[in-house]
């Protein structure tokens, strides 16, 4: 009697694996072990996508309220107080005969200067140089003088209400004034206080700010 052909896939009763068993069992296991790598590495990449949104969102929202001036950012140093430019001195009202003035027309207004330069020679100042200069100052005049002229300077400007005082570097005691856009009138001379005082500089405190701390100062004449 014939014997039965051997099971290929069974050896003395028990299953032989073969290769494609094999590797799929293998990769079957691979999968199984590796699935919670892959869920752990989806929840880190979905937090730090969140944060980095939140980072980013955050970042617009401090923005816009920096220039809107809902916040502000402290410096590094404490703010320093702004230097004035402005004689602090107490000076006594100088005569007008003893007040050597030079008028100049800062503005497109023809005769300027001539009227106001007679205004003030009938109030006994001593008018020397009279005549139109450009100046990059905006207000109603500069008053400008050296260290010698500070008291005659403060004459002057009692005598024009507004007036901003600039020094520089002249030797002698003389005054130049430039009449600028916003001159209306001298001082009326009933009105003119003669007590002591300090020499003004508005536009230290005025909001407009001019293009140059310093007017295009003419020569002493």
């Amino acid at each position: 009697m014939a014997k039965k052909p051997q099971d290929p896939s069974t050896f003395h009763g028990h299953h032989v694996v073969t290769g494609p068993e094999l590797r799929a069992t293998l990769i079957e296991h691979d999968e199984r072990d590796f699935e919670p790598v892959r869920i752990r590495r989806r929840i880190i990449h979905g937090v730090v996508l969140v944060l980095l949104l939140a980072l980013i969102a955050s970042g617009v929202v401090v923005a816009l309220a920096i220039m809107n001036g809902q916040v502000t950012i402290a410096t590094a140093e404490p703010s320093k107080e702004p230097v004035t430019l402005c004689p602090t001195a107490i000076h006594d009202y100088t005569p007008n005969e003893k007040v050597n003035l030079n008028v100049f027309n800062g503005t497109s207004r023809a005769g300027l200067a001539r009227t106001v330069a007679d205004e003030l020679l009938a109030r006994k100042f001593a008018v020397g140089n009279v005549g139109n200069q450009e100046t990059g100052y905006r207000g109603v005049a500069a008053v400008i003088s050296g260290a010698a002229g500070q008291s005659a300077a403060f004459t002057v400007q009692r005598n024009l209400q507004g007036s901003d005082y600039f020094q520089d570097n002249r030797a002698d005691a003389s005054v130049d004034l430039i009449l600028t856009n916003d001159y209306q009138a001298l001082t009326p001379p009933e009105l003119v206080d003669q007590t002591p005082g300090k020499l003004s500089c508005p536009r230290e405190t005025r909001r407009i700010v001019d293009d140059s701390k310093w007017p295009v100062v003419p020569p002493a004449g």
